[in-house]
């Protein structure tokens, strides 16, 4: 735990992958967004926020829509394009909102994504069945 409390991020369920590499696929060329959950120190849920606005460079998360609840850590986003690497936008969001950041890159697999923390460091998720 941190300072604050906060419990260590540890996994992703593969779900939640699925669900959004499925989301991801059916955007493209758009980038699509959502915000993820974490239940137990593993990111169990996506959470659709009201009014994303997407496009083919970039998604914009109404993060004023998202409730007030500190199970939601953090958001996932696609990248319609082979890199999963962030753009200065990426570490703008990853510095002002949550604590894990995941971008799934194109083609939206189970091979194309990364999780960074709230600096932009790349972390390891564990992927969980």
């Amino acid at each position: 735990m941190s300072l604050f409390g906060e419990k260590k991020i540890s996994g992703i369920t593969k779900r939640v992958l699925s669900m959004f590499s499925e989301s991801a696929k059916d955007s493209h060329p758009n980038e699509f967004a959502a915000g993820l959950r974490e239940i137990d120190g593993i990111i169990s849920e996506l959470i659709l926020v009201p009014g994303t606005v997407a496009g083919p460079v970039s998604a914009i998360l109404k993060l004023h829509q998202l409730p007030i609840d500190y199970s939601i850590v953090g958001v996932i986003h696609s990248h319609p394009t082979p890199s999963y690497e962030p753009s200065q936008e990426d570490f703008s969001t990853f510095g002002s909102y949550g604590r894990v950041h995941i971008i799934m890159a194109y083609p939206y697999d189970m091979d194309s994504w990364q999780a960074y923390d709230s600096t932009g460091k790349k972390i390891e998720l564990e992927l969980i069945e």
